[in-house]
């Protein structure tokens, strides 16, 4: 079912700061910032030859990412995303096997335009879990 790893997410109290660090330091390659406010996050990518990193910052005090950088006040990472084929059947193969979705189990448009789920980090030995169809 899972297919490549496609990001790794990273939760940072400044985008700004982060993209800069990245970019300058790291000589990395950084996307302009994507405001997406179904999600409450604003993003940035990190090109990396295999993947992306994604840097998240919250939008609003209501953003997940702001209950999460509460607790994490420098950041870390928050999630990782993996690729699958089929988002519906993965879903339904995930709730067969007693998987929690987050969110009602209806995909929502991610950042790169596809349909994202996220599962339960209870789920998967405290780590957040994100599936984007390819």
């Amino acid at each position: 079912m899972l297919g490549r790893i496609n990001h790794v997410a990273l939760a940072v109290p400044d985008i700004a700061a982060a993209a800069k660090a990245y970019r300058e330091t790291l000589g990395a390659v950084v996307s302009a910032p994507q405001v997406l406010p179904e999600h409450g996050v604003t993003v940035v990518f990190v090109g990396l030859p295999n993947s992306k990193v994604e840097l998240l910052e919250p939008l609003g005090e209501a953003s997940p990412i702001a209950a999460f950088l509460a607790k994490n006040p420098d950041g870390g990472m928050h999630h990782i995303c993996y690729e699958v084929a089929d988002i519906l059947a993965a879903r339904d193969h995930l709730v067969a096997t007693g998987a929690r979705v987050l969110g009602g189990g209806e995909p929502k448009i991610g950042a790169h335009g596809k349909p994202v789920l996220f599962l339960h980090p209870k789920d998967f030995f405290g780590t957040l879990i994100e599936l984007e169809q390819v």
